[in-house]
């Protein structure tokens, strides 16, 4: 979704060409990845980080572009909402220090949006679903004035002319219609990159699926939407609806735009990919007129593959490949489930609980003939409901446990998964034991957000307090297993006079 879109309307002889185009990518796709020492290279480590602006209220403030334009940095860019923002992490080796290096350029990159925002009367807060929205939040006119959301929007809507339908039954209970995907907007995410070889990809995407479900468990940092105390993260459950385009005409097929998946992967990224092509209809038929994929890759050349790569922007999977033609064209499974925040200290260690994970069960590739997928997939959603407290499966285990229990087993599994990438030892140990000290205190950023708001009770401006009260401990840098109770703040203090 980052490419250039010059035009938010197009025709249906347009979206014909776009599918003919389509076909021909995959079928260059599969003749670039049997190409002999295509995508080699060391493992590397990327992410992003989206942001939410707010104003001196705690309040969304519409206002991304000029906080992008003001920020001056070209790894700032605009997402959907105007209330928010994206910020693009330098890659990293997985060998060494990975962890450290994306902290240091996260503190730096969050305190320049944060600098930006405030020359803008606001501030920035790093947090899955902002507690302060409302309904009134999600007018079309909250959409980003980029003409590739536009188009995105209207390309949804003419797949899906229903309205969209959000039913989300946690503690408590939501439900809504919206007419456009402005929802999407609602959700920031904290996404990681891991570069992979094309002979590797199966096994690390299938122990992606499989490792999601517990990190996600121990991450969870969305508690609630407009008011209702809902799951532990309800990003997965608000995102997956926000953009659903499945409506009557379509009940052959099972999964949404965004979803987990339905089964493990055997082949390889080529796979997945040409599942995107052939469930999902293209929403943004823009076409690149001066490249010949087929042509290109028969020559012995990387295409870019422009038309795929923008398609596949559109198809939201939990776990989703990227084809990408920099450096000689590479692969990368991009990890997408983890919420924003609290800290930088806690993505580093999401991630790093994360990668440790996927690398140490991608080595053992015998665990994927008895583990049934759909334990997986109870796994992602049980996780994304109920946190610490959910039941989970595991290879290898004849029942299922509480994902305390499951994570503080798994550490020693993921820390081996590091230090077999060439991690550091002490950067491995460094950022797992912000796990460990979370599971033994059961002190996740969604567990921080109801103790502080139960705290601070019925009296008005409790969401925005509490908001201010985590905006200040999240700057402050300490993982939110640290961070105290709100005894004594003040819920009339604004956000502006908070640090």
């Amino acid at each position: 979704m980052g490419q250039q879109v010059a035009k938010e309307r197009f025709s249906e002889a347009e979206y014909g060409r776009f599918g003919e185009r389509l076909k021909d990518s995959l079928i260059a796709l599969r003749e670039l990845l049997a190409r002999p020492g295509f995508g080699a290279g060391p493992a590397t480590v990327g992410a992003e980080l989206e942001l939410f602006l707010i104003d001196e209220d705690g309040r969304p403030l519409r206002r991304n572009k000029q906080v992008r334009d003001a920020a001056g940095d070209d790894r700032v860019v605009l997402e959907l909402g105007s209330f928010n923002l994206e910020v693009n992490l330098t890659p990293a080796p997985m060998a060494g220090k990975p962890f450290s290096a994306l902290t240091e350029e996260m503190r730096r990159l969050m305190d320049l949006v944060d600098d930006a925002a405030r020359s803008q009367g606001g501030r920035v807060v790093p947090i899955g679903i902002l507690p302060t929205l409302t309904e009134f939040d999600f007018t079309r006119d909250a959409m980003s004035d980029e003409t590739r959301y536009r188009a995105m929007s209207r390309g949804i809507r003419r797949v899906r002319a229903e309205p969209f339908r959000v039913q989300i039954h946690g503690n408590e209970r939501l439900e809504l219609e919206v007419e456009d995907v402005i929802l999407e907007s609602a959700n920031t995410s904290w996404q990681v990159h891991l570069r992979t070889a094309p002979e590797e990809f199966a096994r690390v995407y299938n122990a992606a699926q499989l490792a999601i479900g517990p990190v996600l468990a121990v991450s969870g940092n969305s508690p609630s939407f407009l008011g209702r105390d809902l799951w532990e993260e309800t990003r997965i459950a608000l995102f997956e609806a926000a953009v659903d385009d499945r409506d009557m005409e379509r009940p052959w097929r099972v999964d949404g735009r965004v979803c987990f998946g339905s089964g493990w992967v055997e082949s390889g990224a080529g796979e997945v990919f040409e599942q995107s092509v052939r469930e999902y209809e293209p929403v943004i038929p823009v076409l690149d007129e001066e490249e010949d994929p087929l042509a290109v890759t028969r020559g012995g050349g990387v295409p870019k593959l422009a038309e795929l790569r923008l398609h596949q922007g559109t198809v939201w999977q939990w776990n989703r490949p990227v084809y990408d033609p920099a450096d000689g064209g590479h692969l990368r499974v991009e990890l997408r489930a983890l919420p924003a925040g609290p800290t930088c200290a806690d993505m580093a260690a999401n991630a790093a609980f994360l990668l440790g994970l996927v690398t140490a069960m991608a080595a053992r590739p015998a665990w994927i003939g008895g583990f049934p997928f759909a334990d997986a997939y109870r796994n992602f959603y049980r996780a994304a409901r109920n946190g610490l407290d959910a039941e989970l499966a595991w290879p290898g285990r004849l029942d299922t446990v509480p994902a305390s229990r499951l994570v503080a087993d798994l550490l020693p599994v993921a820390h081996d998964g590091l230090l077999s990438a060439g991690v550091d030892p002490g950067e491995a140990s460094r950022h797992l034991s912000v796990i460990a000290e979370r599971v033994r205190l059961r002190r996740t950023g969604a567990v921080w957000q109801r103790e502080a708001l139960a705290a601070l009770g019925e009296e008005p401006g409790a969401r925005a307090a509490m908001l201010g009260r985590y905006r200040e401990l999240a700057f402050g840098g300490d993982p939110v297993h640290t961070w105290p109770a709100v005894e004594g703040v003040q819920s009339s203090m604004p956000v502006s006079e908070l640090p």
